[in-house]
Formats: structure tokens, sequence, C-alpha cells
């Protein structure tokens, strides 16, 4: 029989972080440190809704863009929280999630051989899904003495002539990096003279501590040349609702609402007037969420450092990515360890790009007595080596 498998699939490593999930969901005593998904309940209001939509027979199929209303609110709501104006007929799709908008951009935007630039550490999706619409990744390797922040001098010595793409995607996963106003407008003149797009994924937008999240779009020059991803899954604890967005230039967003179409048809009926409710009436359940969050950043980010665990802080997400070369082993090893020895999973730092060595990912949307239990069995593991 001819081989029935496509090579470009193949040749795609399965995710880094699934493979720590899988082993700790049959690991008696394991716990984990490892998923990115809030330990808090969608909002009552936004369930109430989304069961009374089933109870009201709201089963049908939406416009492919998503129910109007959905789509005016997500417009208010960009104003309102980032200074983004965006027509609800033209530039807004609802999707599956943020993961279904990156993929739709990729592929709408990607010509065979074109270059995507893709900072890292980052979101274990990207670089497969400019594979999967032919592009060429191209990785930036961020430092860690930069915050993991980009730089004007990375992103320049970066581009070739073939560069179409930039993927910027703050608050970091993995790192909880943000980028300010200030430090994304250096970025913006090179991003103009070079002609570039860019895919700005804000799906932890809600989650910063101690500055307001910028979104590249809304800077002079950009929103005509900028995609913007966000969602529900973070900011209202609506992982499984499965219901994003994706923002932008009207001739862009109609290649992506066709393909949209002939893929999803549209994103999940009773989510999408959950949705509503969660953009008019959940501000302060984001507001509690976020201060819980906070919380947690500030004991595990001290805690480490009384374990003598170098890491810088993080200002954004749900995420702290802590140095563990110190130790003298892999990311790999010194997670596989850890799990083994004491059933505690973290994220090795290379599941998110070979520049994450040395480091791990500890996701800290998880209770305090969670992470309490997580730090004594990392204490543990680092006084036996």
């Amino acid at each position: 029989m001819r081989n029935v498998l496509s090579k470009k699939i193949v040749d795609i490593e399965p995710s880094g972080i699934r493979k720590f999930f899988d082993v700790v969901s049959e690991m008696p005593g394991a716990i984990s440190l490892g998923v990115g998904e809030p330990d808090f309940d969608t909002p009552y209001v936004v369930r109430e809704e989304g069961i009374y939509a089933l109870e009201q027979g709201k089963t049908y199929y939406t416009a492919n863009a998503g129910l109007k209303e959905l789509r005016e609110e997500i417009s208010h709501y960009l104003n309102r929280k980032y200074s983004l104006d965006y027509d609800p007929d033209k530039e807004i799709v609802v999707t599956v999630g943020g993961s279904e908008g990156i993929d739709l951009a990729l592929r709408s935007m990607i010509n065979p051989g074109d270059e995507v630039l893709i900072p890292q550490p980052c979101f274990v999706s990207y670089a497969p899904c400019a594979i999967m619409a032919d592009a060429t990744p191209v990785y930036i390797n961020l430092k860690a003495e930069n915050e993991f922040k980009l730089t004007k001098e990375e992103l320049i010595a970066s581009i070739t002539d073939k560069t179409k793409i930039l993927i910027l995607a703050y608050p970091s996963n993995p790192t909880g990096a943000i980028m300010t106003k200030e430090e994304l407008e250096e970025l913006v003149p090179i991003i103009i003279e070079h002609d570039l797009y860019v895919i700005s994924d804000e799906i932890y937008s809600e989650l910063t501590y101690d500055n307001k999240h910028c979104s590249i779009a809304s800077l002079p020059g950009m929103k005509e040349r900028t995609i913007v991803i966000n969602g529900f899954s973070k900011s209202f604890a609506m992982t499984g609702w499965r219901l994003g967005y994706a923002c932008g230039p009207k001739n862009i967003m109609e290649q992506i609402l066709k393909l949209h179409q002939f893929a999803i048809m549209c994103a999940p009926t009773n989510s999408q007037f959950a949705a509503v409710e969660a953009l008019r009436h959940c501000d302060d359940d984001v507001d509690k969420m976020v201060e819980a969050y906070n919380q947690r950043r500030r004991f595990l980010i001290h805690a480490l450092k009384e374990m003598g665990i170098e890491c810088f802080e993080p200002y954004g997400a749900f995420y702290i990515f802590p140095s563990i070369k110190k130790f003298g082993m892999t990311s790999e090893e010194f997670a596989n360890r850890l799990l083994q020895e004491q059933k505690l999973a973290v994220i090795p730092g290379t599941a998110f790009g070979a520049c994450g060595e040395g480091f791990v990912r500890i996701s800290y949307a998880y209770s305090i007595e969670n992470l309490k239990v997580g730090l004594d069995r990392i204490k543990k593991f680092i006084e036996s080596i």
C-alpha cells in the first residue's frame, strides 16, 4: 500500500505539554502545575445564559461570522478596554477558540515560502500552524535578561526579503512577559518600513498586574496591518466553551471568514449567547480572578526566591518561567525527574522552543493550597539532587 500520511503533518512534533498532562492523569497521587487552565468556574451569569439558550432551543447555526449581537459586544468591549475600533459586520469573526483564529489568519495570508517570525519561547501552536500554511518559521530567541521581550535589534536582525508576518503574543505564554506601549512603539517603524503584518495573540490581555495591556493594533499605522486574536478562555474562565475571535482589516477578514465557513461553519451557538453576557456583565468577576492570580503570583515568586531558584518577575498571564540551569540538568530531565520522584508535573521550557532550554513553566492557575503542595515537592526534589 502507498504511504497514506502527509509528510508535513508526520514531521510535526506532538505538543510537549500534552505528554506530561497524559502521564499525570494516570499517576496516582500526582498533581500538576503544568496546565494553563483557570481553576475558577465560569461566572454564574454566563453559565445561566448558556443553559437558558439551550432551554429555549437556540441550537441552530448562527451566521458564519458569529451572532451579530456578539460581534457588536466584542466591538464595544475592545473599544472601551483597548481603544480598538472594529466594524462588527466586516472586521470581526467569531472562532472556535483563539487557536482557530491563529490558524485561519496564517492560512489566509501565507503563500508558500513566505517567512513568519516567531519569537520564542512561545505558545506551542504557532510553528505548526505556520508549517501547515506552507510558511517557513523563523525563530527569534528571546532572552531572560530582556525579560523575554522582543527588542527592535532582534526584530531587525531576523527580517529578510521573504518575511511577511510577525507573531506577537503578549502577555506571554509561557514566560508571563508583557510589552508596554512604549516598548511596542519601538517596533512599529520597523514593521511599517519592511511592510510586515502582525498576528497579535492577546488571549491573556485581561491578565496583567502592574501595567494595563496595550494592543499593538491601537498604535498609529498598525490597525491596517494587524490581526488581533482574543477570546474567552482565559479572562472569563471559559476554556471548554471553545470561543474566540479574530479582528482585522476587511480584505483579510473576508478570507478568514471564507476559510471558517468551509472548515467550521460557525462557533457553538449556546457559547456565543453566553459570551454576550460575559462581555456585558462580568468585569467584576474578571477583576476578582485577576486579584487572586496576582496573590498567587507574588506567593510563587517569593517562595521560589527563598529556594534559591532564579526567576524574573512575570507581569501578565498566569505563568512563571524559572531557570533551572544551576541544577545541571536539561529542562526535560528536570521535569521528568520531578514527576517521577515527587509526582509533580511542570512543563520543560523546550516545549515552547529550543531557547526554552534551562527553564520550566509553572502555572499558577491553581489554588494557593495546590501551589503550596507543589512548592513543597519542588523543595524536596532540589534538596535531594
